[in-house]
């Protein structure tokens, strides 16, 4: 198994290394398809080339016109089956968190083997869950937030007013996530829940504004036919702060940074990096 897992993980940064040459191979067979499209000559520096990308350009399709990137063999296969969770915190949450990172590891190749499709864990300082990491299997990307304003079923006083916890697969809103690095953490987030029925009450919100995630549950009924909707918070509520996105699972610490936030961005107010 560990072979394997070598084997596979080499091959997906080899795939992964050659992204700029096809990109740039993309870009050429791009500008002779716009030229022929539009009549006008093909371009000086492309005309050694011309004969062999036109025979490229005849024999593509809608699967293959558009380069592939690592991103798409991420979440290949996304759609074949429902996501499968592994949610943890450390082993002794109130022993130093170096323990914990000795067990990263075999956490990580015990969920390979298991077939788990991502990892949550979760961090707190002094009892208040303050961090969440999100670890897409096999082969990453690994999400970083930072955990604010916790606010769980049980802390709720009005007891009444709680909805009844749902088990039926939510619908999801993902609401302002209109950057490049919006819709790259929407679709991490999007992943770790299976498709739902139409016909499911539940739904869960990730709402962003000016950068902070807030995560909202919910259950609705029509009482009064269906233009009249009853809405209940089932809780918890919280909110998350994007920090960090690694290519790689969170065991390797020799994974390439994505994203990551820098001290400067936190005075830049008017600078939004998820949406408007």
């Amino acid at each position: 198994m560990l072979r394997r897992n070598t084997r596979l993980r080499r091959e997906y940064l080899y795939r992964k290394s050659l992204e700029g040459k096809e990109r740039e191979y993309y870009e050429k067979k791009r500008k002779i398809r716009e030229a022929l499209e539009e009549g006008k000559p093909i371009p000086t520096e492309l005309r050694n080339e011309e004969a062999a990308l036109r025979q490229e350009i005849d024999l593509e399709d809608e699967y293959t016109a558009v380069p592939r990137t690592h991103i798409d063999d991420e979440y290949a296969t996304a759609s074949e089956k429902d996501p499968k969770i592994l949610l943890t915190t450390s082993r002794n949450p109130s022993q130093p968190l170096t323990q914990f990172v000795k067990v990263i590891s075999e956490i990580i190749e015990s969920c390979r083997a298991h077939e788990f499709t991502d990892v949550v864990l979760v961090h707190e300082h002094r009892g208040q869950p303050d961090g969440l990491i999100v670890c897409h299997l096999p082969f990453g990307p690994t999400a970083y937030f930072g955990l604010l304003n916790v606010v769980t079923r049980h802390d709720i006083k009005d007891k009444k007013a709680v909805g009844t916890m749902s088990e039926a697969y939510p619908h999801l809103i993902l609401d302002n996530f209109t950057s490049k690095l919006g819709q790259r953490t929407a679709n991490i987030l999007k992943h770790l829940f299976p498709m739902p029925k139409p016909d499911s009450k539940r739904i869960i919100t990730f709402a962003n504004q000016s950068d902070y995630i807030s995560f909202r549950h919910h259950v609705y009924e029509k009482r009064g036919g269906p233009k009249s909707v009853e809405l209940k918070e089932v809780g918890p509520r919280f909110e998350l702060r994007l920090y960090q996105i690694k290519l790689g699972t969170v065991d390797q610490s020799e994974a390439q940074n994505e994203w990551v936030i820098r001290p400067y961005m936190n005075t830049a107010k008017k600078r939004n990096v998820l949406g408007d």
